[in-house]
C-alpha cells in the first residue's frame, strides 16, 4: 500500500517544514509493517512536496497512525497535508526489464465496506 501525502510550502518556512518532515518519517519508519518511505521536492516548483510511504497494509498504515509517536510527530505535519485520497492499492508493479503482474483489489466489492 502507497501513501502520498502531498504539500505547499512557502519557501520561507521550508527549511523548518523539513526537519518536522523528517520527524514524521522517523515516527513512521519505526512502525511495524513499514516498508520505505521518501520525503520529495517537485524539480519544476520547489514549493511542492510529497511525503511517500510504502506499507504491508492499510491495516498496518491505520495501526501506524495510533503509536504515541506517530500521533506527536507525524499526524500534526499530515493534517496539513493537501485535502485528496492519499492512500493507494497497488494493482500492477513491473521490475526493471520485467513483465506485469496483476494483483487483485483488497477493497470490498459493495458499496458498504
Amino acid at each position: 500500500m502507497l501513501v502520498t501525502n502531498r504539500f505547499v510550502v512557502d519557501v520561507d518556512v521550508a527549511d523548518e517544514f523539513t526537519e518536522r518532515a523528517h520527524a514524521a518519517l522517523t515516527a513512521l519508519a519505526a512502525r511495524p509493517g513499514y516498508l520505505r518511505g521518501q520525503l520529495v521536492r517537485a524539480l519544476d516548483d520547489p514549493a511542492h512536496w510529497c511525503l511517500v510511504t510504502e506499507w504491508e497494509s492499510v491495516g498496518a498504515y491505520r495501526r501506524a497512525l495510533g503509536g504515541f509517536e506517530v500521533k506527536v510527530s507525524a499526524v500534526p505535519l499530515l493534517a496539513q497535508s493537501l485535502d485528496e485520497p492519499s492512500a493507494y492499492e497497488a494493482l500492477a508493479t513491473a521490475a526493471p526489464g520485467g513483465a506485469v503482474a496483476i494483483t487483485a483489489s483488497d477493497r470490498a466489492a459493495g458499496p458498504y465496506r
